[in-house]
């Protein structure tokens, strides 16, 4: 069985238990830098040897499931869940984004069974970070009442964001390097990856077990949305892997980066550009119930799902 989901029940038991277990800011902040970085880096040297024409119908398409994601989800948000059209578009948005963590997860999940997948689907990462924010907006602010959107501020936000820079930076610093350029970085940003992310799901542990008490006051509905969400993502991101012809690993990422929900860019962006919803339910959904669901329990369905797609 594999360790690593096994950090962030560790950070989630030990705080619940309220012990004393903390991780200095600092370090925590290196390993969110380091993560994404190594993420990019690997991203970026996969994608030098491919074909860009091959790769570019992909990414077009993986771009609008980003768009479609929050699409499915402000519906059920809205007329289901009977939630105002601010905290729907909020929450929608968060789910349209991805979570770095969760595709680390879905990587080691596939490295240690020895199922191989396309390398450059960190590109898809970096493309899926956007669209599902930008759609939140918009869903937000169409029929709304809220007034105008800062766009200044907001795109700055998106595109000039911590994560998004670090990530498409990898990416594009592996693509111009190449394998040979990035030989002696090889111990530092991909031999200890595992150890690092280790450490990473600890914190995130901690962080959701104290955030585990705004599930007494988000409710039933907000509990099975982020449970059945995921589920949803997945099914989509199966579809469309296979329809661009992904192989079943790479169909079993996507899958997962369609599974997760954004607790780190979307936040950001929704605080500027949604003031009227609560983060509260957002972070929640995302980080409470989806996050752990998708580390845990998650990634085996989803193979489950891509490998009936697939008819593999």
């Amino acid at each position: 069985m594999d360790a690593i989901p096994f950090f962030f029940l560790l950070g989630f038991v030990a705080r619940l238990a309220r012990s004393d277990l903390k991780l200095p800011g600092q370090l925590y902040e290196a390993l969110s830098i380091y993560l994404l970085l190594a993420i990019g880096l690997k991203g970026g040297m996969e994608l030098a040897k491919q074909d860009p024409l091959q790769v570019l119908p992909q990414a077009l398409a993986v771009l609008a499931l980003g768009a479609a994601i929050p699409l499915v989800a402000f519906p059920i948000l809205r007329r289901l869940g009977r939630f105002d059209r601010y905290n729907a578009a909020a929450i929608a948005g968060h789910y349209g984004s991805v979570s770095v963590v969760t595709f680390a997860v879905g990587v080691d999940y596939l490295t240690a069974r020895s199922i191989p997948y396309e390398a450059y689907l960190p590109l898809f990462l970096v493309l899926l970070e956007m669209p599902g924010i930008v759609v939140g907006i918009l869903l937000a602010r169409l029929g709304g009442e809220g007034g105008k959107v800062r766009w200044g501020p907001l795109l700055h936000e998106i595109f000039l964001g911590k994560s998004m820079v670090l990530l498409a930076g990898g990416l594009i610093i592996g693509w111009v390097a190449g394998p040979k350029g990035l030989v002696p970085l090889e111990p530092f940003f991909f031999t200890l990856f595992k150890g690092v992310l280790c450490l990473f799901l600890l914190e995130m542990g901690l962080v959701a077990a104290g955030q585990a008490g705004a599930l007494r006051t988000s409710g039933a509905f907000l509990v099975g949305f982020a449970l059945a969400m995921p589920v949803i993502g997945a099914t989509l991101g199966s579809v469309l892997g296979v329809a661009i012809g992904l192989s079943l690993g790479g169909t079993l990422l996507l899958a997962t980066l369609a599974a997760s929900a954004s607790y780190i860019a979307a936040p950001a962006a929704m605080r500027i550009a949604v003031p009227e919803a609560n983060p509260g339910l957002s972070i929640t959904a995302a980080l409470v119930i989806t996050f752990p669901f998708n580390i845990l329990l998650g990634i085996p369905l989803y193979e489950r799902i891509a490998g009936f797609i697939h008819g593999s």
